[in-house]
């Protein structure tokens, strides 16, 4: 960056000369990048990183929280919960996930962000009544993580908490990027008793195919076919495919984003076994939240 008359304090000098050299890294190293003002990729960056701090703080100082959505059966059987994460700022607020997950993504704090989730769920899992299952969120990063089977295997035993009772979700672009680690992940803690759920499916560009490499015990159909089943004849005969295809594969499905009584019907109707979204339940604290026995 140019210093001149028109430079601001040293703190925010140092703060662009930082921002510059990460992007210069970016865009592939051994070269310069000039910082200016209205730089739009560089403001991204400064977000990004005044967001990494504000994580690095956030689990330095045990500022998150735990939140659960209700996973309800259509079709019989038990619900389970979402385990979701929610950060809190210096005041106490509550931080939208969409405002330092992808930080936490870029600048690979997610598998310390995964841990904190796993060793603070099976803390909370095992105060639960018996029978009470919670399906907990994987990064990418954490299903390359060498050593994610040990560390949950050691939160088991020190919590006592069964792993029937806990089911591990990975998105389907995840799962197909590191195909051969996601199996093995799975395979590892799915003999220890723990069962998988592939999320967001239909929203990458994979196939079917895919499904007979990944031994999961749920498939999660993406919310943006369930938004529109009511009304689109193609989304309706998509989501009916992925589940017959899941039920084919001895797979049970549950639909995303579900609104209302209207969908929750028709999901009935097509044999979907679980449903999740505002129609069913809202996120609420772990504290306060109840999961519903059916819908």
């Amino acid at each position: 960056m140019l210093l001149d008359s028109r430079s601001s304090s040293l703190k925010e000098v140092m703060k662009a000369a930082d921002a510059a050299c990460y992007m210069a890294k970016e865009k592939g190293r051994n070269r310069i990048h000039l910082y200016s003002d209205d730089d739009a990729e560089l403001s991204v960056r400064q977000t990004e990183m005044e967001a990494v701090s504000r994580i690095r703080a956030a689990l330095e100082n045990d500022r998150f929280c735990l939140h659960l959505q209700t996973i309800a059966p259509l079709r019989g059987g038990r619900a389970h919960a979402e385990v979701l994460v929610r950060m809190l700022d210096e005041q106490g607020g509550l931080v939208p996930p969409m405002a330092f997950i992808p930080a936490a993504e870029r600048y690979d704090l997610m598998p310390l962000l995964d841990r904190w989730v796993i060793r603070h769920a099976f803390e909370a899992l095992a105060q639960q009544p018996p029978g009470t299952s919670w399906a907990i969120n994987l990064s990418g990063a954490s299903v390359c993580d060498e050593g994610l089977l040990e560390f949950v295997l050691e939160q088991q035993r020190i919590t006592g908490v069964a792993l029937k009772d806990v089911c591990f979700e990975i998105t389907e672009t995840v799962a197909v990027a590191n195909l051969a680690q996601a199996a093995t992940l799975i395979q590892d803690l799915q003999a220890q008793g723990a069962r998988f759920a592939l999320d967001d499916f239909g929203a990458g560009m994979s196939s079917f195919a895919y499904l007979k490499h990944l031994p999961v015990d749920y498939v999660k159909i993406d919310g943006s076919f369930i938004k529109g089943i009511l009304h689109s004849p193609t989304e309706r005969a998509m989501v009916e495919s992925i589940n017959q295809i899941a039920h084919v594969m001895g797979k049970q499905t549950i639909a995303e984003f579900v609104e209302d009584d209207a969908v929750l019907a028709c999901l009935r109707a097509m044999g979907v076994d679980f449903a999740q979204g505002y129609g069913v339940g809202r996120p609420q604290p772990l504290q306060a939240a109840q999961v519903a026995a059916v819908v």
